[in-house]
């Protein structure tokens, strides 16, 4: 039995060129298992149920090895797992010499098994580089100044009254929160940032 694996990062990312790949290597819609989600590990719905089908002697098909995963260990254990010990064939696409029905010799398995360990490493640079650019990015922008997240909610224009109202023990904390329209938390960290720089 043939059957398809495909893979796109997120519920808005079309998989189009991967299923025009399937079938054009004859694979059937009703074989191939979608998944649409994060590669970084194989907890995956459509991949597990994939996994419990799969038998020996069986192929299983993808256009390319990130679309397998992008954790470079782990992609080296599912490899090992399907194709040694439940004798399971892999076919990548784009990549002829990762074609486990070819070369079973010696020599083809040892090419193939570093083919995919060089491959399955540059997945995974690739991913820590990308993380490491926004991670960079993140911080550079914050040191202009730039801000994340939501805006600070603007005080109400009873607030300098009610806060004084607070400070003077005339109403509790829950009240002056309630009369500015605002959080509990809200309201105590801006009368904070009030006392402590004359702002809020």
């Amino acid at each position: 039995m043939v059957y398809g694996y495909v893979r796109v990062s997120s519920a808005d990312q079309n998989e189009a060129r991967q299923m025009d790949a399937m079938s054009a290597n004859g694979i059937d819609d009703a074989s191939i298992y979608v998944d649409r989600q994060s590669g970084k590990d194989f907890n995956r719905i459509q991949y597990r149920r994939l996994m419990r089908k799969l038998k020996e002697g069986d192929l299983l098909v993808v256009q390319s090895i990130d679309r397998l995963g992008r954790n470079y260990e782990e992609i080296l254990e599912q490899w090992r797992t399907l194709t040694r010990d439940r004798k399971v064939d892999i076919c990548v696409l784009d990549m002829p010499l990762l074609d486990t029905r070819n070369g079973r010799d010696l020599m083809g398995t040892f090419i193939s098994d570093l083919v995919l360990q060089i491959l399955s490493f540059v997945a995974q640079s690739e991913r820590e580089s990308i993380r490491r650019r926004q991670a960079e990015g993140i911080a550079a922008a914050r040191a202009r100044g730039v801000r994340f997240g939501r805006p600070p909610r603007p005080v109400p224009e009873n607030f300098d009254e009610v806060l004084e109202q607070w400070k003077r023990r005339d109403i509790s904390l829950d009240t002056a929160a309630k009369l500015c329209g605002l959080p509990r938390g809200t309201f105590y960290s801006k009368a904070r940032q009030r006392k402590d720089t004359g702002t809020a």
